[in-house]
C-alpha cells in the first residue's frame, strides 16, 4: 500500500511531502513473531518540503500566539490551509510517479488546550476535503482526538512507531532505547525492554530559538541556520537558570505542551528577570543575540537528557529539525554522554531525521485503515483507532480489519529530497481522475 503524508510542525517551517510504500513482510506472519501477526516494511520513496506562502504563514503563527479571529476568520484559515496541503500532495503525487492509496494529512497545530496537567483539546487546521476532492484519493485527519478523549495526551504520536521500529533491539539488548524528535517542540520516547513505551513533550525543541532568531532578524530567517549563532555566542547561567525554573519542567510526565506555553514572552520574561526588568525588546540589549541563541540550544539539550535520567536509556537517537543543527546534536551529546547514554541520528539507521515524523504518519494512516488501535503509552488512555476518513469523490472500501503488527523495519533506501520555495498557484476543484489519481 502507498501513502502520502503531509505534515507542517509547531514552527510552521513548510508542508513536508512523503510518499511511503508499506507492505507486510514475506512469511512475517509465522511464529518468529511470537504473535502470528506480520511485520512490516517502509520504503520511503520520495520526500520533499513546501515552503508556506510568507503571508499564510504569518497567519499561521498570529493564530497560534493567540490572535483573535471571529468565525470566518477561523474559516478561511482552516480552508486556505487545506487547498494549500492539496496543492503540496498533488505535487508530490506528480513528481513522485505514484497514485496513493491513502493521504494522511495531519494538518497545521495552532493550539494545544493544557489544563491541570493533562491535555484536554488539540486544534490543527487545513479542511482535508479539499485534499480529497483535489487528489481523488481518501484522506485520514485529525490524528490525536481520539486519544485524549480516551484519557491520552494526543501526544507524542512517535511512541507507537518507536515500539514497531525499536521494540525488538530494546529487548534483545536489556536496555532501554531512547529518542527524540527535535521540532517546534521536543518529545521523548523511552522504548523499554518489555516492548513498552514511555513518551511525553520534554518542553522546547527549536520553537524559542526560532522566534529569537525570527525577531532580530526582522523575519529574514526563521532559524538558526547550521548553529552558526550558538556557536558564536555564549551560554549565560543565570539567564539558564531562569528559563529552566519554568514550571512545565518539573511537572510530572505523562506530559504534552506546545507554542502557546513556550513563546516569545517566556524568553522574554526570563530575560527581564534576569537583567534587572530590562525586557529582550528593549533598545538597549541585555545581552547578544549570539548568546541568547546558544543559552536557549543549552535549554534545549539540557531539558531533552534531564527527561532520560531515571531512565538510563543505551542509546539516544535524534531526529527533527534540531537534528541538523550541530551545535544543539553537539550540546546534547556531551551531557547525554556524561550519563552513559550514546547519541546517534537517526541517519546513522537509514531514517531521514528531517522525514521520521512523516514516516510515522504514513504508519499511522496504514493502521487506521486496517482498523488497527494506536497505543500512545499514557495511561490512563487505551488503545484508539486514529483519525477521521474523508472519503473523497469516489466510494471508500476498507482493506478487512488486522490483528496486529509485530514491528517495523525500514528500507534502507536514499532519496533526494528538496525544499521547494513557494508560488502562487490557482486553485482548482472542478478537476480530478476518479480512478484515485490526482490532476497535474
Amino acid at each position: 500500500m502507498i501513502v502520502l503524508s503531509l505534515q507542517s510542525g509547531t514552527s510552521a517551517d513548510g508542508i513536508d511531502v512523503a510518499v511511503v510504500d508499506i507492505e507486510p513482510v514475506a512469511g512475517s506472519t509465522s511464529s518468529e513473531t511470537g504473535t502470528g501477526a506480520p511485520s512490516l516494511r517502509l520504503t520511503p520513496m520520495y520526500a520533499t518540503t513546501v515552503d508556506w506562502e510568507p503571508a499564510l504563514r504569518a497567519r499561521i503563527l498570529s493564530a497560534a500566539a493567540g490572535e483573535a479571529l471571529d468565525a470566518g476568520g477561523w474559516t478561511r484559515l482552516t480552508t486556505e490551509l487545506g487547498r494549500a496541503f492539496a496543492e503540496a500532495a498533488v505535487r508530490g503525487i506528480r513528481e513522485s510517479g505514484t497514485t496513493p492509496d491513502l493521504v494522511v494529512s495531519h494538518g497545521q497545530t495552532v493550539h494545544h488546550w493544557v489544563e491541570d496537567g493533562h491535555a484536554r483539546g488539540t486544534l490543527q487546521l487545513g479542511e482535508p476535503a479539499w485534499i480529497a476532492e483535489r487528489t481523488g484519493v481518501p484522506v485520514l485527519s485529525d490524528v490525536r482526538m481520539a486519544d485524549i478523549a480516551a484519557g491520552g495526551e494526543g501526544a507524542p504520536l512517535m511512541a507507537f512507531f518507536d515500539r514497531l521500529w525499536l521494540g525488538e533491539e530494546a529487548r534483545t539488548a536489556g536496555r532501554a532505547i531512547a529518542t527524540v524528535n527535535l521540532g517546534g517542540i521536543a518529545n521523548v520516547q523511552l522504548v523499554g525492554t518489555d516492548g513498552r513505551v514511555v513518551a511525553f513533550d520534554t518542553g522546547p525543541g527549536n520553537c524559542l530559538i526560532d522566534v529569537v532568531v525570527e525577531r532580530h532578524s526582522a523575519g529574514a530567517k526563521g532559524y538558526d541556520e547550521g548553529g552558526r549563532l550558538a556557536a558564536a555566542g555564549r551560554v549565560h547561567e543565570g539567564l539558564l537558570a531562569t528559563l529552566l525554573a519554568h514550571p512545565y519542567f518539573a511537572a510530572p510526565s505523562p506530559k504534552s505542551t506546545g507554542r502557546e506555553t513556550f513563546d516569545l514572552g517566556v524568553v522574554d520574561a526570563a530575560v527581564a528577570a534576569t537583567f534587572d526588568d530590562r525586557a529582550w525588546s528593549d533598545a538597549a540589549d541585555p545581552l547578544p543575540v549570539a548568546d541568547l541563541v546558544a543559552t536557549l540550544t543549552e535549554l534545549t539539550a539540557r531539558s531533552v537528557v534531564d527527561a532520560l535520567a531515571d531512565a538510563a536509556p543505551a542509546t539516544l537517537i535524534c531526529s527533527g529539525g534540531g537534528a541538523l543543527n550541530p551545535v544543539l546534536l553537539a550540546r546534547i551529546a556531551e551531557h547525554a554522554t556524561a550519563r552513559g547514554i550514546a547519541v546517534e541520528s537517526s541517519a546513522a539507521r537509514g531514517l531521514d531525521p528531517a522525514f521520521k515524523e512523516s514516516l510515522m504518519f504514513a504508519l499511522l494512516g496504514w493502521f487506521s485503515l486496517h482498523g488497527l488501535p494506536v497505543e500512545l503509552g499514557a495511561e490512563p488512555a487505551e488503545a484508539r483507532v486514529l483519525g477521521r476518513l474523508s472519503p473523497g469523490p469516489t466510494p471508500l472500501e476498507l482493506p478487512a480489519p488486522l490483528a496486529g503488527v509485530a514491528s517495523v523495519t525500514i528500507e534502507h533506501r536514499t532519496i533526494e529530497h528538496r525544499t521547494i520555495e513557494h508560488r502562487t498557484i490557482e486553485h482548482r476543484t472542478d478537476e480530478h481522475r476518479t480512478n484515485g489519481g490526482a490532476t497535474p
